[in-house]
């Protein structure tokens, strides 16, 4: 391992954690100023985190102790490790390899459980009912977003982002193929909320259901680490989305001929700017538009509608390629 892998390998999830905090801020911002209220500032996620490590951590009487404390500590470091699988604009990703889009949806599924594992663990019945609802949204959702993976799959024959990152997808196929793709950008974009928990899917956590479900127990060091993996899972996936259907430099679109400093400055900040577009349209527009789905509305709406549209893109993909 080279010391500039060793860098990169320490910076990214730095850098993800701040750029996941300050997303979310813009989110909660947007969403506000689009339901014609002021909002909190950007800076109130770093706020909230901050306080959250200054209280008290309390472990529920009837908790399984050690697996309660231990479900934060895996989601977080599950969501960092995700980072280190993503190229970062030019920036190849430290942890590039062949099977990259599968141990990708292994950390996402990863996170979930441990969500889901700490609610059953906390004894608490509101957080059991929340983990039953995560459990069913999981097994609901996982299967579009595996049939996303399996498309890119037949169409570059490797599971590596660094490989789709540095050939747009649009270049390579044929129309039918295209169209294809464009479905399984649109089922990606429907499982973004409900990878989230953002609504109109966060109903594993209805706080005015369940009482915030799965982390109705949670609090102090704990809730942060939670707060830290959602904030870094939030820009995470939407930076997936980015690399899979947006890899674009802007280089290549303007014909300009950087270098050095100059070339990982524009390019990280066009890809800032690109995630920052697919997370509000994906997250802040749509949980602004849309109230909570029951249970077995949003099992169908991922089982029926969005399995459809993603098995027909990988079925035109397939015919296409």
């Amino acid at each position: 391992m080279t010391p500039e892998t060793i860098f990169y390998s320490v910076a990214f999830p730095l850098l993800g954690v701040f750029l996941g905090l300050v997303y979310k801020g813009i989110d909660r911002r947007i969403s506000a100023r689009l339901t014609s209220r002021i909002g909190p500032p950007i800076r109130q996620p770093f706020w909230d985190v901050g306080k959250l490590l200054l209280k008290e951590t309390i472990v529920p009487k009837n908790a399984i102790a050690w697996l309660f404390n231990a479900m934060p500590i895996l989601a977080f470091a599950s969501s960092l490790t995700l980072l280190l699988y993503i190229p970062f604009g030019v920036l190849k990703a430290p942890l590039e390899g062949y099977g990259d889009l599968v141990v990708i949806l292994y950390l996402l599924t990863l996170q979930s459980l441990a969500m889901a594992i700490g609610g059953f663990a906390s004894g608490s019945p509101f957080s059991s009912v929340g983990a039953q609802r995560e459990m069913v949204l999981m097994m609901s959702y996982e299967m579009p977003l595996a049939t996303v993976i399996v498309g890119f799959a037949l169409i570059y024959r490797s599971f590596s982002l660094t490989t789709i990152a540095s050939t747009p997808v649009w270049s390579i196929v044929s129309p039918l193929a295209a169209f294809g793709v464009l479905l399984l950008f649109v089922a990606l974009l429907t499982v973004t909320p409900a990878e989230l928990a953002k609504l109109p899917f966060d109903i594993a956590e209805a706080e005015t259901e369940i009482a915030e479900g799965m982390l109705a127990e949670y609090s102090g060091r704990n809730l942060a680490l939670f707060y830290l993996s959602d904030a870094v899972r939030g820009f995470a996936m939407a930076a997936i989305e980015v690399v899979l259907f947006f890899p674009f430099t802007l280089s290549s679109i303007l014909g300009l001929s950087l270098t050095g400093f100059a070339l990982y400055a524009v390019e990280a900040l066009w890809f800032l700017l690109k995630v920052l577009i697919i997370y509000l349209l994906a997250v802040t527009l749509v949980r602004t538009s849309f109230g909570r789905f029951k249970i077995d509305q949003a099992s169908r709406i991922f089982w029926v509608h969005v399995n459809l549209v993603a098995l027909l893109g990988l079925a035109l993909i397939w015919v296409g390629v």
